[in-house]
């Protein structure tokens, strides 16, 4: 199709799902995932490697990793706790002067402390962005306990030993991916390319870090194929193809919304709260049309991190090995970028989506559209010293920077927190 760059054009569209690259997982994980980059960041560490370390928070090993709401304290979060009057106001006190839009919720869990929960407009929908990959990665977890439901090592030997080779499913994806060969040392950031291959482990930690669109409906396809060969999976090339270009579009769209929404659906996320309904590239949406829109609130988002504490996302195995993928270990941006931030562990998964049109004298640009500017983070925060929040925070604020916003407000979040 010839692009037109014309006057005659009302609205110049830039709708986007961007991110740069930000790595997960911890940089020991290699040899328990294969997650090839991994090793990468661990040479760099060690100084074998050159290139830029990690900040101080993005160091814990695998073995520090851990769940914080398991057992009756976590129990006691079946349902939200109520506003913290303290909390509550000096929340508010960050808004007077800010965005209508901004919607959010705040949960102090630290050890030792009563919990402290705050909102605004909490129940309010926007568009998720890539934190919707996250709908995909509990639904990943769900069919890989439905193929082995008493044996969590079989579900991380098929992630290492499953390898997908990339072709239709990817088109198209601006999305860099970290490419590493740990025997040459080779090393780029660059979109997915046809006949590229990695292991399930990987294409979920692209999907989850690099969040990039290939691997989230890569993924995403993955899951559908688990759902729809049970043990028989995983088919042939021939076998596949076959079952997405026979199966009823229907039925496709069935199966796709049923394995990332009803993960949800199973925590209390109600579909009000959340919904997945699309594929993250062209292909995807072409090979399984769906409708009803995909939206999120701030209350869905923190109920999928408390169940992800409490080990209740699909099961203690699934919630810690998704919290492990969104551990941050390189480069932290938008609201995991703060300063604040730095010594801690953060868990993180944004997303953002913007729209321009022309507008005398002003310049449309990343993260600052004039007609949408959907910004959202999600995070959870551990420090040294033990203090422990989660944070949901969403928002259309239009003509600003939003990821400078959302690391703004991370800043100012984390002083209200720190005071006791």
């Amino acid at each position: 199709m010839k692009k037109k760059h014309t006057l005659s054009y009302l609205f110049l569209l830039l709708f986007c799902f961007f991110c740069v690259s930000l790595f997960g997982y911890p940089i020991d994980g290699y040899d328990l995932t294969g997650i090839r980059r991994l090793e990468r960041l661990r040479l760099i560490v060690q100084g074998t490697l050159s290139g830029t370390k990690p900040v101080a928070g993005a160091l814990r090993p695998t073995a520090d990793i851990r769940l914080n709401l398991t057992g009756p304290r976590g129990d006691s979060l079946a349902l939200f706790p109520p506003i913290d009057p303290v909390l509550q106001r000096e929340i508010d006190a960050l808004f007077p002067n800010r965005h209508e839009s901004y919607s959010l919720a705040v949960l102090d869990i630290t050890p030792g402390r009563k919990f402290r929960f705050a909102t605004r407009q909490a129940d309010r929908p926007f568009p998720p962005g890539s934190v919707g990959k996250l709908a995909i990665a509990a639904g990943l977890f769900t069919e890989l306990k439905n193929l082995f439901p008493y044996d969590p090592e079989r579900r991380r030997q098929l992630l290492r030993e499953r390898r997908v080779v990339a072709d239709r499913w990817i088109h198209v994806d601006s999305h860099e991916i970290p490419v590493f060969d740990p025997e040459t040392k080779a090393y780029r950031n660059r979109p997915a390319q046809d006949g590229d291959v990695f292991s399930l482990y990987e294409w979920t930690d692209h999907t989850l870090s690099a969040s990039a669109n290939s691997a989230a409906s890569v993924v995403w396809k993955e899951a559908m194929l688990m759902r729809a060969f049970a043990q028989n999976y995983p088919p042939t090339v021939e076998q596949e193809r076959e079952f997405f270009d026979k199966t009823p579009k229907s039925e496709l769209c069935r199966i796709a919304l049923s394995v990332v929404n009803d993960p949800l659906r199973a925590v209390s996320i109600e579909q009000n709260e959340w919904q997945l309904a699309s594929f993250f590239t062209g292909t995807g949406k072409k090979l399984v049309p769906c409708s009803g829109g995909s939206f999120g609130t701030p209350l869905g988002l923190m109920k999928y991190l408390i169940a992800l504490e409490r080990g209740k996302l699909v099961d203690e195995w699934s919630s810690l090995e998704i919290k492990r993928l969104m551990y941050m270990t390189a480069r932290r941006i938008r609201y995991a970028s703060s300063p604040a931030l730095t010594n801690a562990a953060v868990y993180f998964k944004s997303g953002s989506q913007y729209r321009c049109k022309p507008e005398p004298d002003f310049k449309c640009g990343k993260y600052m559209g004039n007609v949408e500017n959907y910004m959202n983070s999600v995070a959870i925060v551990e420090h040294p010293d033990g203090r422990t929040y989660m944070v949901t925070l969403m928002s259309n604020v239009l003509k600003k920077n939003s990821a400078v916003e959302h690391q703004t407000l991370a800043t100012f979040i984390d002083r209200i927190l720190a005071k006791k």
